[in-house]
């Protein structure tokens, strides 16, 4: 089987707090998987130590046979849970969507790179959003430019760190669907970090259980039995006397 990433003994250390500890997994190519865990549990940390953006203080990750991370970045689209742009800054929809293809904001655009960012805008249904400036958009518009900003370089591994927050029901399931659609049309690799269980029950091959270190990791329909929560989000030293389990309806 090929693996897109492969994580061997990985350590993530801020300063003595532990955020990701002797972790140890193989994410398959091909595949949508989500990693699930309470608050707090490293998920973040992990994505961003798979782009590079943060460093390991211990153990290695393979993506893809790329080594460097400065070189992971081709094959690597990303949609960050917390933005750091400023809202107030004078742009449109379309420079935020190509800045992803140029890794810099692009200044003025050419007539190319106008029809690439309007393509990726397309493919998540909002171009409608291409002119309209940045302070005038909800947050739900805001996360669909973003994916459409990971997305406009067409990458083969699409990382997302709760895509769906800002937006409603009826726009998540949309979310859904377009990024189901995308891996399934570009043989891309989805990785995926939700509060969402029942998004990802439905959506996902395989579950990364998270607290710190893994819980579980496997198909996605066998990841939310009562044990494996119990362990992911009870509090060290004792357990939640909860029946965590999805079920199905009957």
């Amino acid at each position: 089987m090929d693996f897109a990433i492969k994580i061997e003994d990985l350590t993530i250390d801020y300063n003595g707090k532990i955020a990701v500890d002797s972790l140890s997994v193989n994410f398959e190519a091909d595949k949508f998987i989500a990693i699930v865990g309470p608050n707090g549990s490293g998920k973040s940390s992990l994505l961003n130590a798979i782009t590079g953006l943060t460093k390991c203080s211990k153990g290695k990750i393979d993506v893809a046979g790329i080594k460097n991370s400065k070189d992971r970045s081709r094959i690597i689209g990303y949609v960050p849970q917390i933005k750091t742009l400023d809202r107030n800054f004078p742009a449109k929809a379309l420079e935020l969507v190509a800045s992803g293809y140029k890794k810099n904001w692009p200044g003025k655009l050419s007539s190319n790179m106008k029809d690439i960012a309007h393509e990726a805008l397309e493919m998540i249904g909002a171009d409608s959003l291409a002119d309209k400036q940045l302070a005038e958009m909800s947050g739900g518009e805001l996360q669909k430019v973003y994916l459409a900003r990971a997305l406009v370089k067409k990458p083969k591994i699409l990382l997302l760190d709760e895509p769906a927050t800002g937006i409603d029901m009826v726009c998540e399931q949309s979310l859904n669907h377009i990024i189901e659609k995308y891996k399934t049309e570009n043989s891309a690799t989805v990785v995926m970090v939700t509060h969402d269980w029942s998004s990802a029950y439905y959506h996902a091959n395989n579950v990364l259980l998270l607290n710190k270190k893994k819980v579980y990791y496997g198909a996605a329909k066998e990841a939310f039995d009562n044990a494996n929560l119990q362990l992911a989000f009870s509090h060290p030293g004792h357990k939640h006397n909860v029946e965590f389990g999805l079920r199905e309806n009957a």
